[in-house]
């Protein structure tokens, strides 16, 4: 019996995975249709939508992977950019770790692999420890509806009118402020994101875009961090 369809028999979990992962999985409609109808009005073929959605599996960095590629920035640009955004699930998947059942490599790798923001804190707030069978139930039902309708997205963008789609570049910037608003509760994350916007208008007077948000990304975490633990240690 393989690895995989040993954590796939253990169905009562694997079917609680699924059933906690159906609200992500609506959640993540809109956004991957948006994605799908940018990714048309960008450039991109239809198989390169879904085959980034497919192996990438990460809304933000998406977006602007989008962005990068209408500016006309590098391979090693994007890579680097998107290296930096995603950073932070490293964390998550060390975090996690800690609360999952002892496995193989194959189940631990398909279980990182779908891990996102959203699946995170849906499996991170379960009280016993987590089985492969549920994380895995959890992200499949999240990743199906990513790529799925990252495709849809994609054909949709036919039937809209002219208008309806030029529009569509507002979305990105929507999306990615969407995503910041509800984290500005936070007096930490206004100063990161402050330093970031003020260090990327300047750095990319001289530098291309991809660059200046690499750098100003990188240099916003390292200073605000620096000075958050220099307060702590005063």
């Amino acid at each position: 019996m393989n690895t995989v369809s040993a954590v796939v028999e253990q169905k009562p979990e694997f079917q609680t995975g699924l059933k906690d992962g159906i609200g992500i999985a609506l959640g993540y409609i809109p956004i991957a249709l948006a994605f799908g109808l940018l990714s048309k009005t960008t450039g991109l073929t239809f198989y390169e939508t879904v085959a980034m959605s497919a192996f990438v599996f990460a809304g933000a960095s998406q977006f602007m992977t989008l962005t990068l590629l209408a500016s006309g920035a590098s391979a090693l640009e994007i890579i680097s950019t998107v290296f930096i955004v995603n950073i932070r699930l490293l964390l998550m998947t060390t975090s996690l770790k800690e609360k999952l059942e002892q496995s193989t490599f194959l189940p631990k790798a398909l279980a990182a692999f779908g891990l996102t923001d959203e699946t995170f804190a849906v499996a991170s707030t379960r009280p016993e420890t987590l089985t492969y069978s549920y994380v895995i139930g959890l992200n499949s039902i999240a990743y199906s509806s990513w790529v799925i309708c990252s495709g849809l997205g994609f054909f949709i963008v036919n039937v809209l009118p002219h208008v309806a789609q030029e529009s569509m570049g507002f979305a990105l910037y929507a999306m990615f402020i969407a995503l910041l608003v509800p984290c500005l509760v936070e007096r930490k994350t206004i100063y990161l994101s402050s330093c970031a916007a003020l260090a990327n208008s300047l750095l990319s007077q001289v530098l291309s875009t991809g660059i200046s948000i690499f750098f100003s990304t990188l240099f916003a975490a390292v200073f605000i961090e620096f000075v958050y633990t220099g307060e702590k240690t005063s």
